[in-house]
């Protein structure tokens, strides 16, 4: 894909207006090309846009009266907009073809984004997983504080309604892509890196390519800017020890102290935060947060938070936010009470209702890792509730099905009754994959059962379910929408009996 290049602006300059320049999104109903088109707008430029299956963020572009249109074809691109695309729109979509033949101009779906941002102090979030959640609290607590942040986050920030906003204040939280590198495309203040795991291996190859990615990464920030990152995961601990032997200001979280880090203390960057769980429930976790100083002494806190969204690994994602926060100038408490007030973002852990006696949450993980510290959260819920864990898993992308298979299984071994639903195959196809299906996963789950039919295989979930139990639908793919048919089915259960079912 031929683009241009497009960075944000690190100097503070004052930010120039968009008004004037028109763009047209391709995919434009995407988690992360609609967020895009609402910030090119509140610049105030002329948008446009396109997508071929529509959905809830599509239909939210409509009611902020933006101009985009269901199918693509090549008479929606206007011949004055400048053509934004994500990795996922093909060389041979009509409107990419036009645009190319009247040699418009073409960038990057990051490259869009750095221009939204440009004149504020970025802030990007990465990993493998936990990005979401760590830009979503970062956004919101810097709200909460008064620090009105402009904010692009892949999900929708529930107590702020919206993945998107252009705020008045200095700082620009974005959700940063790694799986096609577009994260290379800015010049970040602030890097958050939640972990190196390991993933979108049918773009990099190989792991090794995919943590020295995350070196270029660090090696974007501004002159000055700094590197936060989580210090119990081994490859952003290998990142943080890479920058640090590169001149970057680093500072590390999580549950260790300094020296007890992998690989022992790192000379330059001991300071980090640090993160103890006090308190676990099924409504959220209590914690105290304390960041030490090089020498070992208290330089922030410590101050206790109380999350309103259960699970270690979101307290050990509010770490992070909160030494982002710091960076920034918010008081350590204030981040703290900004935290606090965090209700999740959609799809991560998302209750979708209750009925017949059992609860259906939807939640949006697709990496091993992310099953399994999901899976470990369902279980303390359910335990409160006296039920059991009820999983309907969608494999997303048969490449990742096929690349971590075995560790799909062991995650989904926690739960008490499994179902695995069609993969969901985004850019990829069943022809290039023939002998991988959601089988391939079900059949390393003891008692798991695979079916082949996507509805089916949440009335087949909906079935097994009792009263008291917690029963998710769990993948990054359109699996979403089957919550529905759950509750649904439940419901219809529910009024056949008069009363809910007899545990």
């Amino acid at each position: 894909m031929s683009t241009t290049t497009a960075t944000t602006d690190p100097s503070g300059a004052q930010e120039r207006s968009l008004a004037g320049r028109a763009f047209h999104l391709i995919g434009v109903g995407g988690a992360g090309m609609n967020v895009v088109a609402q910030l090119l707008a509140s610049r105030g430029a002329t948008v446009t846009g396109s997508d071929a299956h529509g959905g809830p963020a599509f239909e939210h572009l409509r009611d902020l009266g933006l101009d985009v249109t269901l199918g693509h074809d090549a008479a929606n691109v206007p011949v004055d907009a400048t053509v934004v695309v994500s990795t996922a729109i093909k060389e041979t979509n009509p409107e990419l073809v036009a645009a190319r033949e009247r040699g418009q101009e073409v960038i990057h779906r990051s490259q869009a984004l750095a221009l939204a941002a440009q004149g504020r102090a970025f802030v990007a979030v990465a990993g493998a997983h936990g990005k979401t959640t760590t830009s979503g609290m970062l956004a919101e607590a810097l709200t909460a504080a008064g620090a009105d942040p402009s904010f692009a986050i892949g999900g929708v920030v529930r107590a702020l309604g919206t993945g998107a906003h252009l705020g008045s204040g200095p700082a620009f939280v974005a959700e940063a892509d790694e799986s096609d590198k577009s994260f290379l495309n800015y010049a970040p203040t602030i890097e958050v890196v939640t972990n190196v795991e390991p993933d979108h291996l049918d773009n990099y190859g190989t792991a090794e390519a995919f943590a020295a990615a995350f070196v270029d990464f660090a090696g974007r920030l501004v002159p000055g800017g700094l590197l936060v990152a989580c210090a119990d995961d081994p490859g952003a601990h290998r990142l943080a020890v890479a920058a640090a032997a590169d001149g970057h200001r680093v500072l590390t979280y999580g549950t260790s102290a300094a020296d007890a880090l992998p690989g022992g203390p790192v000379p330059g960057f001991e300071a980090h935060v640090r993160l103890e769980v006090t308190g676990r429930r099924g409504s959220g976790t209590s914690a105290r947060l304390t960041r030490t100083g090089s020498d070992g002494a208290v330089t922030a806190g410590p101050v206790d938070l109380e999350l309103a969204v259960p699970g270690d690994h979101v307290a050990l994602d509010a770490a992070g936010a909160w030494a982002a926060g710091l960076e920034l100038g918010v008081a350590p408490a204030t981040m703290a009470d900004g935290l606090a007030e965090f209700g999740g973002t959609g799809r991560r852990f998302e209750d979708r209702g209750e009925a017949d006696g059992v609860r259906v949450v939807d939640d949006y993980a697709h990496h091993p890792t992310e099953v399994a510290a999901l899976l470990t959260t369902a279980r303390e819920v359910a335990d409160e509730r006296g039920g059991r864990v009820l999983a309907l898993f969608q494999p997303h992308l048969f490449s990742r099905t096929r690349n971590f298979a075995d560790r799909f299984g062991e995650a989904l071994t926690s739960a008490d009754v499994v179902v695995l639903a069609p993969i969901y195959p985004a850019r990829e196809t069943q022809a290039d994959f023939p002998e991988v299906t959601g089988a391939t996963v079900a059949d390393l789950v003891p008692g798991a059962r695979y079916v082949a039919d996507r509805v089916a295989s949440a009335e087949a979930v909906a079935d097994a379910a009792r009263p008291g139990d917690l029963l998710l639908t769990v993948g990054a793919g359109d699996v979403t929408e089957l919550a529905d048919v759950v509750l649904a089915r439940l419901r219809r259960r529910e009024s056949l009996t008069g009363e809910t079912t007899a545990r």
